[in-house]
């Protein structure tokens, strides 16, 4: 994926904390950056679960979110509503 050079704001405790975690890992502060934004847009979340299925086929993964939203509108017909 390719790469762009951004400038932002940041506390500088967590700047320097960053830099120690880079810098005791062996890694670039820009690596430490994109992990930590993966972690918390969840992007990272989303691609372990679409590696993990890459065997899916398509009917299959249709399959199994139909009875998802089956299993949801039923609990949603059971359950009172405010």
């Amino acid at each position: 994926m390719a790469r762009k050079k951004t400038t932002i704001y940041v506390d500088e405790d967590l700047l320097r904390a960053a830099k120690v975690y880079a810098a005791r890992k062996d890694l670039r502060d820009s690596e430490v950056f994109e992990s930590a934004l993966r972690r918390f847009l969840g992007i990272d979340l989303f691609e372990s679960v679409w590696r993990r299925n890459d065997t899916l086929d398509p009917a299959e993964a249709d399959r199994l979110a139909y009875e998802e939203l089956s299993a949801l509108r039923s609990l949603r017909k059971t359950s009172p509503t405010d």
